[in-house]
Protein backbone atom coordinates (compact mmCIF):
# COMPACT_ATOMS: atom_id res chain seq x y z
CA UNK A 1 0.00 0.00 0.00
CA UNK A 2 1.40 3.41 -0.96
CA UNK A 3 0.50 5.04 2.33
CA UNK A 4 2.45 7.69 4.22
CA UNK A 5 2.47 8.36 7.94
CA UNK A 6 1.55 11.83 9.20
CA UNK A 7 3.67 13.04 12.11
CA UNK A 8 0.58 14.05 14.13
CA UNK A 9 -1.56 11.00 13.47
CA UNK A 10 -1.39 7.30 14.30
CA UNK A 11 -3.33 6.42 11.16
CA UNK A 12 -1.59 5.97 7.81
CA UNK A 13 -2.40 8.70 5.30
CA UNK A 14 -2.78 7.91 1.65
CA UNK A 15 -0.77 9.59 -1.05
CA UNK A 16 -3.06 12.01 -2.90
CA UNK A 17 -2.52 14.17 -6.00
CA UNK A 18 -4.62 16.95 -7.51
CA UNK A 19 -4.68 17.70 -11.24
CA UNK A 20 -6.09 20.45 -13.41
CA UNK A 21 -5.70 21.95 -16.88
CA UNK A 22 -6.23 25.62 -17.65
CA UNK A 23 -5.61 28.49 -20.01
CA UNK A 24 -5.62 32.23 -19.20
CA UNK A 25 -6.63 31.45 -15.62
CA UNK A 26 -3.69 32.74 -13.59
CA UNK A 27 -5.95 34.33 -10.95
CA UNK A 28 -7.74 31.11 -10.10
CA UNK A 29 -4.63 28.97 -10.56
CA UNK A 30 -2.81 31.04 -7.94
CA UNK A 31 -5.63 30.30 -5.46
CA UNK A 32 -5.74 26.66 -6.58
CA UNK A 33 -2.03 26.18 -5.92
CA UNK A 34 -2.32 27.87 -2.54
CA UNK A 35 -5.22 25.70 -1.42
CA UNK A 36 -4.25 22.26 -2.75
CA UNK A 37 -0.58 22.93 -1.97
CA UNK A 38 -1.49 23.41 1.70
CA UNK A 39 -3.81 20.41 1.78
CA UNK A 40 -1.71 17.91 -0.18
CA UNK A 41 1.79 19.34 -0.51
CA UNK A 42 2.90 21.37 -3.54
CA UNK A 43 4.89 18.46 -4.92
CA UNK A 44 1.63 16.50 -5.25
CA UNK A 45 -0.27 18.93 -7.46
CA UNK A 46 -0.09 18.80 -11.25
CA UNK A 47 -1.03 21.74 -13.48
CA UNK A 48 -1.25 21.31 -17.23
CA UNK A 49 -1.15 24.65 -19.04
CA UNK A 50 -3.02 24.71 -22.35
CA UNK A 51 -0.43 26.38 -24.56
CA UNK A 52 3.30 26.99 -24.52
CA UNK A 53 2.58 30.73 -24.23
CA UNK A 54 1.04 30.36 -20.77
CA UNK A 55 3.01 31.87 -17.86
CA UNK A 56 3.85 29.75 -14.82
CA UNK A 57 2.03 31.14 -11.74
CA UNK A 58 4.36 33.04 -9.41
CA UNK A 59 3.49 30.84 -6.44
CA UNK A 60 4.03 27.53 -8.26
CA UNK A 61 6.81 26.54 -5.85
CA UNK A 62 7.34 22.78 -5.98
CA UNK A 63 4.17 22.21 -8.03
CA UNK A 64 4.45 20.17 -11.21
CA UNK A 65 3.67 22.60 -14.04
CA UNK A 66 3.61 21.13 -17.55
CA UNK A 67 3.02 23.04 -20.78
CA UNK A 68 0.91 21.27 -23.40
CA UNK A 69 0.71 22.27 -27.05
CA UNK A 70 -2.31 24.49 -27.70
CA UNK A 71 -5.04 23.02 -29.91
CA UNK A 72 -7.60 25.62 -31.01
CA UNK A 73 -11.04 24.03 -31.37
CA UNK A 74 -14.66 24.56 -30.37
CA UNK A 75 -15.43 24.23 -26.68
CA UNK A 76 -17.33 20.93 -27.05
CA UNK A 77 -14.47 19.20 -28.86
CA UNK A 78 -11.93 20.88 -26.60
CA UNK A 79 -13.64 19.59 -23.45
CA UNK A 80 -13.75 16.02 -24.75
CA UNK A 81 -10.08 16.18 -25.62
CA UNK A 82 -9.15 17.86 -22.32
CA UNK A 83 -10.94 15.33 -20.13
CA UNK A 84 -9.67 12.44 -22.23
CA UNK A 85 -6.16 13.78 -21.65
CA UNK A 86 -6.71 14.26 -17.89
CA UNK A 87 -8.24 10.80 -17.56
CA UNK A 88 -5.08 9.37 -19.11
CA UNK A 89 -2.93 11.51 -16.81
CA UNK A 90 -4.86 10.30 -13.76
CA UNK A 91 -4.48 6.67 -14.83
CA UNK A 92 -0.72 7.13 -15.02
CA UNK A 93 -0.51 8.95 -11.68
CA UNK A 94 -2.45 6.17 -9.96
CA UNK A 95 0.69 4.08 -10.36
CA UNK A 96 2.29 6.43 -7.80
CA UNK A 97 -0.71 7.71 -5.85
CA UNK A 98 -3.64 6.14 -4.00
CA UNK A 99 -6.14 8.88 -4.86
CA UNK A 100 -6.44 11.55 -7.57
CA UNK A 101 -8.51 14.74 -7.32
CA UNK A 102 -9.50 16.11 -10.72
CA UNK A 103 -11.01 19.61 -10.72
CA UNK A 104 -11.02 22.83 -12.72
CA UNK A 105 -8.90 25.77 -11.61
CA UNK A 106 -11.90 27.54 -10.05
CA UNK A 107 -13.06 24.49 -8.04
CA UNK A 108 -12.08 23.70 -4.48
CA UNK A 109 -12.93 20.45 -2.72
CA UNK A 110 -13.46 21.18 0.97
CA UNK A 111 -14.06 18.93 3.98
CA UNK A 112 -16.71 20.20 6.38
CA UNK A 113 -14.72 22.18 9.00
CA UNK A 114 -16.86 20.74 11.79
CA UNK A 115 -14.85 17.51 11.45
CA UNK A 116 -11.56 19.22 12.21
CA UNK A 117 -9.76 17.18 9.53
CA UNK A 118 -7.62 18.09 6.56
CA UNK A 119 -8.63 17.06 3.07
CA UNK A 120 -5.88 14.45 3.01
CA UNK A 121 -6.87 13.04 6.38
CA UNK A 122 -10.51 12.71 5.44
CA UNK A 123 -9.97 11.19 1.99
CA UNK A 124 -7.57 8.68 3.54
CA UNK A 125 -10.39 7.41 5.78
CA UNK A 126 -13.36 7.04 3.45
CA UNK A 127 -14.22 4.40 0.87
CA UNK A 128 -13.69 5.54 -2.72
CA UNK A 129 -14.82 2.93 -5.24
CA UNK A 130 -14.07 4.18 -7.83
CA UNK A 131 -15.12 7.79 -7.10
CA UNK A 132 -16.83 10.17 -4.70
CA UNK A 133 -18.39 13.59 -5.17
CA UNK A 134 -18.74 16.64 -2.98
CA UNK A 135 -22.02 18.57 -2.89
CA UNK A 136 -21.85 21.25 -5.59
CA UNK A 137 -21.82 24.81 -4.20
CA UNK A 138 -21.91 27.33 -7.06
CA UNK A 139 -20.88 30.52 -5.27
CA UNK A 140 -22.29 33.70 -6.77
CA UNK A 141 -22.12 37.40 -5.99
CA UNK A 142 -25.31 38.83 -4.48
CA UNK A 143 -25.37 42.13 -6.35
CA UNK A 144 -27.59 43.87 -3.78
CA UNK A 145 -25.54 42.85 -0.75
CA UNK A 146 -21.96 42.15 -1.83
CA UNK A 147 -19.26 44.40 -3.29
CA UNK A 148 -16.89 43.76 -6.17
CA UNK A 149 -14.39 41.09 -5.16
CA UNK A 150 -11.25 42.13 -3.32
CA UNK A 151 -8.79 39.84 -5.11
CA UNK A 152 -6.34 39.92 -2.23
CA UNK A 153 -8.82 38.50 0.32
CA UNK A 154 -10.33 35.00 0.68
CA UNK A 155 -13.45 34.32 -1.40
CA UNK A 156 -15.50 32.99 1.48
CA UNK A 157 -15.01 36.08 3.62
CA UNK A 158 -16.68 38.10 0.85
CA UNK A 159 -19.35 35.77 -0.51
CA UNK A 160 -22.11 34.21 1.58
CA UNK A 161 -24.46 32.51 -0.88
CA UNK A 162 -24.34 29.49 -3.17
CA UNK A 163 -26.67 28.06 -5.78
CA UNK A 164 -27.06 24.32 -5.19
CA UNK A 165 -26.27 23.34 -8.75
CA UNK A 166 -26.00 19.62 -9.46
CA UNK A 167 -23.61 20.54 -12.30
CA UNK A 168 -20.91 20.93 -9.67
CA UNK A 169 -21.66 17.75 -7.75
CA UNK A 170 -18.86 16.05 -9.64
CA UNK A 171 -17.05 12.71 -9.21
CA UNK A 172 -13.86 14.64 -8.61
CA UNK A 173 -12.12 12.06 -6.42
CA UNK A 174 -11.04 8.72 -7.85
CA UNK A 175 -9.10 5.71 -6.60
CA UNK A 176 -9.14 3.73 -9.85
CA UNK A 177 -8.64 4.61 -13.53
CA UNK A 178 -11.83 6.09 -15.00
CA UNK A 179 -12.96 8.00 -18.07
CA UNK A 180 -14.25 11.39 -16.97
CA UNK A 181 -16.95 13.07 -19.05
CA UNK A 182 -16.57 16.70 -20.14
CA UNK A 183 -15.96 19.07 -17.25
CA UNK A 184 -15.47 16.16 -14.80
CA UNK A 185 -19.29 16.02 -14.61
CA UNK A 186 -19.49 12.23 -14.63
CA UNK A 187 -17.52 9.02 -14.78
CA UNK A 188 -18.48 7.15 -17.91
CA UNK A 189 -20.23 3.86 -17.26
CA UNK A 190 -20.03 4.16 -13.47
CA UNK A 191 -22.38 5.46 -10.81
CA UNK A 192 -21.64 8.33 -8.43
CA UNK A 193 -21.58 8.62 -4.64
CA UNK A 194 -22.06 11.95 -2.88
CA UNK A 195 -20.06 12.08 0.32
CA UNK A 196 -21.86 13.56 3.38
CA UNK A 197 -18.91 15.74 4.43
CA UNK A 198 -17.42 16.97 1.15
CA UNK A 199 -18.32 20.17 -0.68
CA UNK A 200 -17.13 21.29 -4.11
CA UNK A 201 -17.05 25.08 -4.15
CA UNK A 202 -17.15 26.54 -7.66
CA UNK A 203 -16.06 30.18 -7.90
CA UNK A 204 -16.53 30.88 -11.61
CA UNK A 205 -19.47 33.15 -10.71
CA UNK A 206 -17.82 34.77 -7.70
CA UNK A 207 -17.72 38.26 -9.24
CA UNK A 208 -19.84 39.97 -11.89
CA UNK A 209 -17.06 42.23 -13.15
CA UNK A 210 -14.77 39.25 -13.59
CA UNK A 211 -17.40 37.58 -15.77
CA UNK A 212 -17.73 40.72 -17.89
CA UNK A 213 -13.96 40.80 -18.38
CA UNK A 214 -14.01 37.22 -19.66
CA UNK A 215 -16.09 38.36 -22.64
CA UNK A 216 -13.02 40.39 -23.64
CA UNK A 217 -10.85 37.26 -23.77
CA UNK A 218 -10.43 36.59 -27.49
CA UNK A 219 -9.29 32.99 -26.87
CA UNK A 220 -12.52 32.14 -25.07
CA UNK A 221 -14.76 33.88 -27.59
CA UNK A 222 -13.00 32.24 -30.54
CA UNK A 223 -13.72 28.76 -29.18
CA UNK A 224 -17.45 29.23 -28.53
CA UNK A 225 -17.33 29.81 -24.78
CA UNK A 226 -19.74 32.77 -24.73
CA UNK A 227 -22.64 30.50 -23.72
CA UNK A 228 -20.58 29.02 -20.91
CA UNK A 229 -19.77 32.48 -19.56
CA UNK A 230 -23.44 33.52 -19.77
CA UNK A 231 -24.31 30.56 -17.51
CA UNK A 232 -21.99 32.03 -14.91
CA UNK A 233 -23.79 35.37 -15.12
CA UNK A 234 -27.08 33.50 -14.71
CA UNK A 235 -25.84 32.07 -11.40
CA UNK A 236 -25.34 35.64 -10.12
CA UNK A 237 -28.87 36.50 -11.26
CA UNK A 238 -30.32 33.47 -9.42
CA UNK A 239 -28.37 34.24 -6.24
CA UNK A 240 -29.38 37.91 -6.28
CA UNK A 241 -33.09 37.30 -6.89
CA UNK A 242 -33.64 34.29 -4.61
CA UNK A 243 -34.57 34.15 -0.95
CA UNK A 244 -31.77 32.03 0.51
CA UNK A 245 -32.41 28.98 2.64
CA UNK A 246 -30.57 29.56 5.90
CA UNK A 247 -31.09 26.24 7.70
CA UNK A 248 -28.42 23.60 7.14
CA UNK A 249 -31.02 20.88 6.73
CA UNK A 250 -31.41 22.01 3.12
CA UNK A 251 -27.85 20.92 2.36
CA UNK A 252 -28.65 17.39 3.52
CA UNK A 253 -31.96 17.41 1.62
CA UNK A 254 -30.20 18.53 -1.57
CA UNK A 255 -27.62 15.80 -1.14
CA UNK A 256 -30.34 13.14 -0.82
CA UNK A 257 -32.22 14.52 -3.83
CA UNK A 258 -29.13 14.46 -6.00
CA UNK A 259 -28.36 10.92 -4.86
CA UNK A 260 -31.72 9.48 -5.85
CA UNK A 261 -32.91 11.72 -8.70
CA UNK A 262 -31.34 11.01 -12.09
CA UNK A 263 -31.96 12.50 -15.55
CA UNK A 264 -33.46 9.87 -17.86
CA UNK A 265 -30.71 10.61 -20.38
CA UNK A 266 -27.83 10.27 -17.86
CA UNK A 267 -28.43 7.87 -14.98
CA UNK A 268 -24.93 8.49 -13.60
CA UNK A 269 -25.33 12.26 -13.14
CA UNK A 270 -27.15 13.99 -10.25
CA UNK A 271 -30.03 16.43 -10.71
CA UNK A 272 -32.04 18.92 -8.66
CA UNK A 273 -35.12 18.38 -10.87
CA UNK A 274 -34.98 22.03 -12.05
CA UNK A 275 -35.25 23.38 -8.49
CA UNK A 276 -33.22 26.56 -8.05
CA UNK A 277 -32.23 26.52 -4.40
CA UNK A 278 -29.89 29.16 -3.01
CA UNK A 279 -28.40 28.61 0.44
CA UNK A 280 -26.48 30.73 2.89
CA UNK A 281 -23.03 29.19 3.25
CA UNK A 282 -22.48 28.17 6.91
CA UNK A 283 -20.22 30.61 8.74
CA UNK A 284 -17.68 27.89 9.62
CA UNK A 285 -16.52 27.88 5.97
CA UNK A 286 -15.51 31.57 6.08
CA UNK A 287 -11.92 32.16 5.04
CA UNK A 288 -11.13 28.56 4.04
CA UNK A 289 -10.75 29.53 0.37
Amino acid sequence: MRAMQDSTSTKPLKKIAAITMARNDDFFLTRWIGYYGRELGEENIFIYLDGEDQPIPNNAGKSNVIHEKRVVEHVISAEKRRLGFLSTVAKSLLEQYDIIIGVDADEFLVVDPKLGKSLREYLSEIEINPSVSGLGMDVGQHLDLEKTLDKSAPFLTQRSYAYLSSRYTKPSVISQPVNWGSGFHRVKGRNFKIDPNLYLFHFGSVDYKMIQDRFLDKDRMATGRAGHIKKRAKTIDIVTQSKPKTEEKWLAIARRMQTFLRPVYAWNKPTMAKLKWVVKIPDRFRGIV
